[in-house]
């Protein structure tokens, strides 16, 4: 795996501070940024979510596509497609995502909404369907940074975007009718199409994988591999990190009016939300290091499972219970909390790296 991170500069463990582009090592400070930007556009500038909002096909905000595959595409261009066959065949990878993913996760959400928002079935049943929106994108970004696996992450996304298809309508209303009937408590009915998932895997996965799976073939058919992994790839490395803070600004842009307005309900959402990333990433990054992964598989492992589709979570929450309610305002809050706290969890990662024992730091590389 290699030890380099978006923008192509050495993140190997001796001086990775040293080491990083004016781009990398200002990380937070540029996020930080592009969110205070989005935040304070979105309340000051009239109409600017309203115009913003309007740029969608069929319910899907191209603005936030756009910077979605832009922030995507140069990652996916740096997998090694043809290293994904010793992912495939990594169980002690494989089974511990999808249980993450598709069990614990949605449970861990369900448990914690419950717990901390007793007394807000709006914002609690917000985050629940945030826990069942497994991420599919940003992800990747936060893997990279972090000096994960690039191949395993491609894998680990395209399952959570089987199961995305396959089991997301189920276990919504499992969560939100079956189970609390079991428990006594309020029961709340989902309505989301299968097709509406689909669209957001196709756009938000689809779209940048093939792009990226084309170039590789393509760049080294026609160049070579040392060409294509010493020129073509530095040069688009920095367009992910811009693609990333573009999203973050309009992001924030169309939901600023809804969360500078509603402070107190923000800090009531964001607790669970802090607890949830905490614990499945933590979590994860043990249960790696407890079967044996490499820094990079145990990495890859726990940001997939901290992850969320903060887009799909939106669209569902609007789609159902409308663009005002609190369940929308949940999912808004997701994003909010999950891109600076993933921020640091990839430093945390980071600076782990280097107590990682020999033998853990060469299984399943």
């Amino acid at each position: 795996m290699s030890t380099e991170n978006l923008t192509g500069t050495d993140l190997g463990s001796a001086g990775v501070g040293a080491k990083l582009s004016t781009l990398d090592r200002f990380l937070p400070v540029w996020i930080l940024a592009a969110m205070a930007l989005g935040l304070v556009g979105g309340r000051l500038i009239p109409g600017l979510g309203r115009a913003l909002d309007a740029i969608a096909v069929d319910g899907v905000s191209l603005p936030i596509a756009l910077g979605l595959l832009i922030m995507m595409y140069p990652v996916l261009a740096k997998v090694r497609y043809d290293r994904l066959e010793t992912v495939t065949r990594d169980r002690r990878l494989l089974i511990p995502s999808v249980v993450l993913n598709w069990v614990f996760g949605p449970a861990l959400m369900f448990a914690l909404a419950w717990l901390m928002l007793p007394d807000l079935p709006e914002y609690r049943t917000g985050l629940i369907i945030v826990g069942l929106a497994r991420c599919i994108a940003m992800v990747i970004i936060w893997n990279d940074l972090a000096c994960g696996d690039r191949e395993a992450a491609a894998v680990l996304v395209a399952l959570n975007s089987v199961f995305q298809v396959i089991a997301f309508a189920g276990l919504g209303w499992f969560y939100l009718h079956v189970l609390p009937g079991w428990l006594g408590l309020p029961q709340t009915d989902l309505t989301v199409s299968a097709w509406q998932i689909a669209r957001s895997v196709l756009i938000f996965l689809g779209i940048p994988l093939v792009a990226g799976y084309l170039t590789r073939r393509l760049g080294e058919h026609t160049k070579g591999r040392d060409w294509y992994e010493s020129t073509f790839l530095p040069t688009i490395g920095p367009f992910a990190l811009y693609g990333l803070l573009f999203t973050i600004v309009i992001l924030f842009a169309l939901q600023g009016q809804a969360i500078t307005s509603h402070p107190l309900d923000v800090a009531r959402i964001a607790l669970p939300l802090l607890a949830y990333f905490a614990i499945m990433w933590a979590g994860s990054y043990a249960l790696g290091r407890a079967v044996g992964l490499s820094y990079e598989r145990t990495t890859t492992l726990a940001f997939t499972a901290a992850g969320n589709n903060f887009e799909l979570a939106i669209a569902v929450a609007i789609a159902t219970f409308g663009v005002t309610s609190g369940q929308a305002l949940a999912g808004v809050v997701g994003p909010l909390i999950e891109v600076p706290v993933l921020v640091g969890l990839v430093y945390v990662s980071l600076a782990a790296r280097g107590s990682w024992t020999g033998a853990g730091a060469t299984v399943g590389a």
